[in-house]
């Protein structure tokens, strides 16, 4: 699940064009939080924690809303969304037990897919280069570098098996760069100029603001990835033996919006229960919590580390404008 956690701030941090130090804090904060949400969810008390070996981590869904949401209205209105939808799932955790059924594919995946359509334009001024006015905008080598971390990602989700299907982007974004590298494009300096350790600090990008159509948007993300996360707790339930009930899944969507609301708190994004991690439970036949705990302290650890951080972010641009394009697809 690493891959898809470490995409979901580089593709926001790029898109919102943050400097190499910005980016090493979100990509570091974002795997620390990651640990943080997958203990909340694992740890059963009367409240919250659906006590089953699942993963959180950051909800892909949430990219391109985030994006314009940050781009029209200011960072402070992406966290202020992010505080207040989390708030919104907790204070919705009981009812939405009981009506999931009001929000069909059908609503949830248009949603989706207008918002992906809006920011496809973003992901094509990556892929040539960055920005639209540079002289060298849409040259050569970056269109090649471009449509060779396309081409990988098709191909690796068309032909592709088990686990390795299952990062095709991450191998894609891989592939890109070991390609920029053999053509001088990629700059290390983010990784030495990043420090060994640091610490988590609440509101790092500044103070949040409310904005009513910002927060609006990001509870109807919420809601998809409550629909989401309901999918991998019953898959989860089939393959452990544990039923899962109204109550039961009322701790799943309060941990989870707990969780979303500390990612705002500290500056990173919504959470979601990750699907990457059931096949490996039934695959192993492993089905206590222990490996997942073992897992989000070493989310945890990676997280306080901002050189690991620092090395997502020599990915070049028109590499990562590849996999944007994909995704909002």
């Amino acid at each position: 699940m690493y891959a898809g956690a470490v995409a979901v701030p580089l593709l926001i941090g790029t898109g919102l064009n943050f400097n190499s130090e910005q980016m090493t804090y979100l990509i570091s904060i974002d795997i620390f939080m990651c640990g943080i949400a997958t203990l909340l969810q694992l740890t059963v008390n009367k409240f919250f924690g659906i006590g089953l070996p699942v993963v959180l981590g950051c909800a892909i869904q949430a990219v391109a809303p985030l994006i314009m949401i940050g781009s029209d209205k200011g960072v402070g209105a992406i966290y202020g969304s992010i505080i207040a939808s989390g708030i919104f799932v907790v204070l919705v955790s009981g009812i939405f037990s009981k009506i999931k059924k009001l929000f069909p594919p059908l609503v949830t995946g248009t949603v989706i897919t207008v918002i992906g359509l809006t920011l496809i334009p973003v992901a094509v001024e990556k892929m040539g280069g960055g920005s639209a006015v540079a002289p060298d905008f849409g040259n050569s080598t970056s269109l090649l570098l471009a449509f060779v971390t396309i081409g990988l990602i098709i191909v690796i989700q068309v032909w592709g098996r088990g686990f390795i299907k299952s990062i095709a982007v991450l191998v894609g974004l891989v592939g890109g760069t070991l390609l920029a590298a053999v053509l001088g494009q990629v700059d290390l300096a983010p990784v030495g100029q990043a420090t060994w350790f640091h610490f988590p600090q609440p509101f790092y990008f500044g103070t949040p603001t409310f904005d009513v159509s910002s927060i609006l948007l990001m509870i109807i993300i919420s809601i998809v990835s409550m629909v989401e996360s309901t999918g991998v707790y019953f898959a989860l339930g089939d393959i452990t033996g544990k039923h899962i009930g109204e109550e039961e899944l009322k701790k799943g969507y309060r941990a989870e919006g707990l969780a979303v609301i500390l990612g705002g708190i500290f500056n990173t994004f919504p959470y979601t229960g990750f699907s990457q991690n059931v096949g490996l439970v039934q695959l192993s036949g492993i089905k206590t919590r222990r490996p997942i705990y073992y897992s989000a302290f070493f989310l945890i650890a990676l997280g306080l580390l901002p050189k690991v951080g620092a090395i997502a972010q020599i990915i070049p641009e028109p590499v990562l404008g590849g996999g944007m394009l994909v995704m909002f697809g």
